[in-house]
């Protein structure tokens, strides 16, 4: 058998894949529009404009879903794991797993508002989006930990716990530097007084997103060794 048939590995390839292109094709088509500057536009800014609003819409919904149930996988891997092995807190690991819900509720958010059309709902879930994504990441490192050796091993242990610091070290910078920037244009100048903050933020929000993305291919390892299986009951 390949090795991204064993368990149910192909949910994180599939997240990693369906949330890499989602940023990667909305930017290359606003850059073919000439809807956004070559270098480091906001990931919103990308999926502002038609036609590449409509591919970003939907492909960061599908993601939102993906991001679902790749999370729930998880949470049912740490359980099980949690039955045989102990040492991961059952609330911990339900923490975790909502905290990773409210971050794909902000993704829906993000795509179906576009930050030129209502603004503040946008930014809402964008905030609901990060905070609640790097909050995850943080988590799930330490259940990582708590489980080990049983989950993964210490390499991966540091690995997520590396890939959690640097979203957590990039939120900041994306969040407060945001709010310096006072004007909404897709283009920017160099001589525009928030053109700094809006370079900082802009590439922070990169750096947090791809290291969500990173964050995730790490499951791959985990997700080899158990399957789901869904059981319908009639009840009388």
């Amino acid at each position: 058998m390949l090795w991204f048939m064993e368990g149910i590995c192909f949910l994180p390839i599939s997240l990693v894949i369906m949330s890499s292109s989602t940023f990667i094709v909305s930017y290359l088509i606003a850059l073919f529009e000439h809807d956004v500057d070559v270098i480091f536009p906001y990931i919103s800014d990308t999926g502002a404009e038609p036609p590449e609003s409509c591919v970003f819409g939907l492909m960061t919904v599908i993601t939102a879903f993906a991001g679902m149930a790749t999370m729930y996988a998880r949470y049912k891997f740490v359980e099980k794991l949690n039955e045989k092995a102990g040492g991961v807190p059952p609330a911990l690991n339900q923490a975790a797993f909502w905290i990773g819900m409210l971050s794909c509720l902000g993704m829906c958010f993000v795509a179906t508002f576009q930050e030129t059309t209502i603004t503040a709902v946008h930014d809402a879930g964008a905030i609901l989006f990060f905070v609640s994504g790097v909050l995850y990441t943080i988590l799930q490192s330490i259940i990582s930990y708590k489980a080990f050796p049983y989950g993964c091993s210490l390499a991966l242990c540091r690995v997520r716990t590396g890939m959690a610091t640097i979203a957590f070290l990039a939120v900041f910078p994306t969040v407060v530097c945001a709010i310096f920037v006072t004007q909404t244009t897709l283009h920017r100048k160099t001589e525009d007084e928030d053109n700094v903050f809006h370079l900082v933020s802009a590439v922070s929000e990169w750096i947090v997103v791809f290291s969500f993305i990173f964050f995730f291919f790490t499951y791959i390892h985990d997700f080899k060794k158990f399957t789901l299986k869904l059981r319908t009951e009639f009840v009388s």
